[in-house]
């Protein structure tokens, strides 16, 4: 009985610290940026590679990345960094990078739908990018 009981809150505590929201292990920071779209075609990427983004990633129509230009990745927006998209439902992951030319800007991702992209064209938004906590008091 003891064992069974041991077994039942080592789950319960288990699942509890599982169901935690992200924002108690992140700080978000917010920024505004210009925001673009881009898609998975080898005229805006790559000839040779259009479904590769710059880190070596296999790009698949439906994922929730964006492209940052290099700027932002001194700011803190790296590989794999989450972004919440003021416009957007959902988490983004920073996947790709952007031309050099570019500044305070992100590229998001909108598989091969080059309409919706088109549609889109250019807007100032708001993002929010996620910094754990615990690697802010390394900076400070």
């Amino acid at each position: 009985m003891m064992k069974k009981l041991s077994i039942v809150f080592f789950l319960v505590t288990t699942l509890s610290c599982a169901d935690k929201p992200m924002d108690d292990k992140y700080n978000w920071i917010s920024l505004k940026v210009t925001a673009t779209a881009y898609n998975s075609l080898p005229y805006q990427t790559s000839y040779e590679h259009p479904a590769i983004a710059a880190w070596g990633d296999s790009i698949k129509p439906g994922q929730k990345w964006i492209a940052v230009s290099r700027d932002l990745l001194k700011k803190g927006l790296a590989y794999n960094t989450m972004v919440k998209i003021d416009t957007f439902e959902g988490v983004y992951l920073v996947k790709d990078k952007m031309h050099s030319r570019w500044r305070n800007r992100i590229d998001i991702y909108m598989g091969e739908d080059v309409n919706k992209a088109k549609e889109w064209g250019r807007r100032k938004i708001t993002i929010s990018y996620a910094i754990e906590k615990d690697s802010l008091e390394i900076i400070e």
